[in-house]
């Protein structure tokens, strides 16, 4: 505080201390000077107040003291000499720490840089572009993770599940005993999966089977036929040729006798004793009606009708296209002595397999009213089925001995 101000008094307090000196100063310091007093100007028609307090004295000046010496640094005193001690020796039996085998230097870890398919490209810098989206590589997400965390974890969670996995790096879980029994339970089909799968292959088995029978039946039993018609003409022709004079007044069931040509259905089909269907029919060859109260007329009997059957479908099918016959299409019959041709008179596209009148000596409903000699073909109808029988009747127009030549039917 100042003296002379006429705002401030000296309260009587403490006089300011004395800056020190500063050791690390150069030269000599010049001693302090303190200022002089603040005066205030002088005011007329005011006198300061009356302060009772004494007025500041002058303190005496700071004296100089001399400049800091740094000491000497300590020396600790020399430590006596002390032997070392003498070395540890393990106890019997005692076996040292083996030291964890040096694995292979692993580099310092660096941060990888971003590949181009995360990066996100560089905007221009003097254009204001939209926010872009990082396309994350694919991966399991938040929640796979967080599955894969959980089934991992606990002994109760996950069970009858499938061991979670990780990651494509991480093993799958070895499944418990009860686990494995579950798994082994649900993989076993089921009663009606197996019921299902044994009424398909029975369904399956019984369709290929029913195939291979159609096709036994439409194509290998016209194979067969064909085989067997072509050994019987052989063995008729080789009789014939033996030229025995000696003839049978009747043939053995089965034996065959004659051969039928039909040139406008191009079918030449040998003629045997009989109607047996394993014995004459399933082999391709025609039969005769010549038992009981079937037998019919021989073609060198000079009054008659000569009646035979064969089938229409089927084991060579001789008949199968009978119904395509006219008025006037010759018919032939071969045998050892002559050729005998006859032409188609009449048809009846449908009869009852009892009705035996067809094949009488004068067939009923042939057309012929008087005794000759005719012919009667009878075959089964409608194809593939033997509800119905269809009839075709002729009549002998010429009888040529097989010394003059084939007729003109069959030369032409």
């Amino acid at each position: 505080m100042t003296t002379g101000s006429p705002w401030f008094r000296d309260g009587g307090g403490p006089a300011p201390e004395p800056i020190p000196v500063d050791p690390y100063a150069q030269g000599q310091q010049q001693p302090y000077e303190p200022t002089p007093a603040y005066e205030a100007p002088y005011e007329p028609g005011y006198d300061a107040p009356y302060d009772s307090r004494p007025a500041y004295e002058q303190q005496p000046a700071y004296e100089h003291q001399p400049p800091y010496e740094p000491q000497p640094a300590y020396e600790a005193p020399p430590a006596a000499y002390e032997p070392p001690p003498a070395a540890y020796e393990a106890p019997p039996g005692y076996e040292a720490p083996r030291e964890p085998a040096a694995g292979p230097a692993y580099a310092p870890y660096a941060p990888e840089e971003p590949s181009q398919a995360t990066q996100a490209p560089p905007a221009p810098r003097d254009e204001t572009v939209a926010l872009r989206a990082v396309e994350t590589p694919p991966g399991p997400g938040r929640a796979e993770r967080r599955r894969a965390a959980k089934g991992g974890s606990g002994r109760g969670k996950g069970r009858g599940t499938s061991p979670a996995t990780g990651g494509p790096g991480t093993e799958p879980r070895a499944l418990s005993r009860v686990e494995a029994r579950r798994a082994a339970r649900a993989a076993k089909d089921s009663v009606g999966v197996v019921a299902s799968r044994i009424i398909g292959e029975l369904f399956i088995t019984f369709g290929v089977v029913m195939l291979l029978f159609v096709t036994y039946q439409l194509w290998w039993t016209n194979v067969l036929a064909g085989q067997e018609t072509d050994r019987a003409k052989e063995q008729i022709e080789d009789t014939w040729a033996k030229g025995d004079d000696n003839k049978p007044e009747a043939f053995e069931p089965g034996q065959g006798f004659a051969i039928m040509y039909i040139p406008k259905l191009d079918v030449v089909v040998p003629i045997a004793e009989g109607i047996n269907k394993t014995k004459v029919l399933d082999k391709g060859m025609v039969g005769h009606y010549a038992e009981g109260k079937l037998k019919t007329a021989m073609p060198s009997d000079k009054q008659g009708n000569f009646a035979v059957a064969g089938h229409r479908n089927t084991h060579g099918e001789p008949f199968r296209y009978v119904n395509q016959l006219k008025p006037g299409d010759p018919i032939v019959v071969e045998t050892q002595d002559a050729y005998y041709t006859y032409e188609m008179a009449s048809i009846l596209p449908q009869t009852a397999p009892s009705n035996v009148s067809v094949i009488e000596p004068i067939p009923k409903g042939s057309g012929f009213t008087k005794p000759g000699r005719y012919i009667t073909l009878t075959t089964c109808t409608p194809e593939f089925t033997s509800t119905y029988r269809m009839i075709v009747w002729g009549k002998l127009v010429e009888e040529r001995p097989r010394s003059k030549g084939k007729p003109e039917a069959l030369v032409g």
